[in-house]
């Protein structure tokens, strides 16, 4: 796992360390079963003890930690159908959020979609999967947010937080489904066909499910 530094401290770095290690779990940077050490991880993220021992605490709350006596923090297990069951529950909201924003989205909208979706594609064409994993986010940011609906969004950053958004691009066959995905979402917004948005972003979402699903299985079964 390559080392990463997080910048100077905030109010709020132990959320910064728990996404970091949300995240590179969901990646499979850490095995399941494999020991958590706050030291280790404080040393690694250039950032001090304590926080990370609030990060991982939070983490055993939602499920990513287990805590073990005698042995600490470790990856909780989980498999590719925990994977895809997430994901079924993310693309149910994700695809509501697109229809809804397909009914409010104005030309101005449509045109700075558009413009995202030309950066991602240009990003996906030149394998720069650093600029690749940021329009994306960008795209699902600016659809969910036309959408309207703060409740919905709420929920849906439940199931974001099992998006390894900053190492998805390590996993095979993302950078190009995700760029093919998207253009079918962003025609149906398009043409104003709310129930293709619906299905094409749902669809989107549980094929980066399955795309993960599928690494955590190689993991097990390795």
């Amino acid at each position: 796992m390559q080392s990463t530094k997080i910048g100077a401290p905030r109010v709020q770095l132990s959320e910064e360390v728990a996404s970091y290690l949300r995240q590179a779990i969901m990646a499979g940077e850490y095995a399941p079963g494999q020991s958590i050490k706050a030291e280790a991880i404080g040393e690694q993220l250039s950032v001090s003890a304590t926080p990370v021992r609030e990060a991982l605490q939070a983490l055993r709350a939602e499920g990513f930690l287990d805590l073990i006596p005698r042995r600490g923090f470790t990856v909780a297990h989980m498999v590719g159908e925990d994977i895809r069951d997430i994901f079924a529950a993310h693309a149910l909201i994700a695809g509501d959020l697109a229809a809804r924003a397909t009914a409010r989205a104005t030309a101005a909208d449509l045109a700075e979609l558009e413009a995202l979706h030309l950066e991602l594609m240009a990003a996906a064409h030149r394998g720069d999967n650093e600029a690749l994993e940021l329009k994306n986010h960008q795209f699902h940011r600016l659809i969910y947010r036309i959408a309207g609906s703060n409740r919905l969004r709420w929920a849906l950053g439940v199931f974001t937080k099992y998006v390894p958004r900053r190492f998805y691009s390590q996993i095979e066959g993302w950078p190009s489904t995700t760029a093919q995905d998207h253009s079918a979402v962003l025609e149906a917004i398009a043409r104003g066909d709310a129930e293709a948005a619906r299905a094409a972003m749902a669809r989107h979402i549980e094929n980066s499910g399955e795309l993960l699903a599928q690494n955590f299985d190689r993991r097990s079964a390795g």
